[in-house]
């Protein structure tokens, strides 16, 4: 079955990542397990021969309703949805957290990892291949060019790993960009609470909106530069010089009537 370029498919075929994947995943009977994206099945199946319950969800009819569980092993349910929309809290129990895994397409990836967010609660974890410059993103750290807002939205509430590189060679047909997975893991304890997490997004949006601007400037009519200086902050810098840190405390100094409650 040919990929469709409007689903962004690009199929993994390459053994020796596939069976990395899967030893890091390292599923085991009673997991919840979701996987996003299977494709032609090059994860779905080593997967299921594990033994686990695994949900696919698979945004292409034709694929999803070629997917089939193997007479042996794990038990497989397909839903022919598209992620972003998908009610991923639904699958979960109060007994079991769920453990997404995917190759991600990457027309929507950076979306998506905003969007699972919001189920952090449900999730025990997640193994994703992404685009390799959106894995570097995830994990940079202040100063590094590559941070933006989904480093810091993603390291407010988990804890992120980049695995391991893979070429475009693994994938038919081969994207134009080197990909890498990740291991994602979200936090028991995130860096704020409930109560916290509106105004923190909101401060965050802001400040990277023009990042080659200075927070004096982001953030002018959401703070003062003297309140900016109270959070301990230079209102001299730019956004992807602050640790979460001093965002949270920016976050503190930003009046809850002045925040617009957006979503991350």
């Amino acid at each position: 079955m040919r990929a469709k370029k409007r689903f962004g498919q690009h199929f993994l075929h390459d053994r020796t990542v596939i069976e990395r994947i899967v030893a890091s995943l390292a599923p085991q009977p009673g997991q919840m397990l979701v996987e996003i994206g299977p494709g032609h099945g090059a994860l779905t199946y080593p997967v299921l021969r594990r033994g686990v319950d695994l949900q696919a969800i698979e945004i292409d009819r034709e694929l999803s309703e070629a997917l089939r569980a193997p007479a042996t092993g794990g038990n497989l349910q397909v839903h022919n949805l598209d992620a972003l929309h998908f009610d991923f809290a639904a699958l979960a129990t109060d007994t079991r957290r769920l453990r997404l895994f995917g190759n991600l397409p990457y027309n929507i990836a950076t979306e998506l990892l905003f969007r699972l967010l919001r189920d952090a609660e449900n999730i025990l974890d997640m193994h994703f291949m992404l685009q390799k410059e959106v894995a570097q993103r995830l994990v940079a750290v202040p100063g590094s060019k590559a941070r933006g807002r989904l480093s810091v939205m993603i390291q407010a509430w988990c804890g992120v790993e980049l695995l391991f590189s893979v070429p475009p060679g693994a994938f038919s047909p081969p994207p134009a960009v080197h990909s890498a997975v990740v291991h994602i893991v979200p936090r028991e304890r995130p860096e704020l609470g409930a109560s916290e997490s509106d105004r923190f997004t909101d401060v965050v949006r802001r400040a990277f909106q023009q990042r080659r601007k200075t927070l004096r400037n982001t953030l002018r009519g959401c703070l003062t530069e003297s309140a900016i200086r109270e959070a301990g902050v230079d209102p001299g810098l730019r956004a992807e010089t602050l640790s979460n840190a001093q965002f949270v405390k920016l976050a503190e100094q930003l009046n809850p009537c002045q925040s617009t409650g957006s979503q991350s």
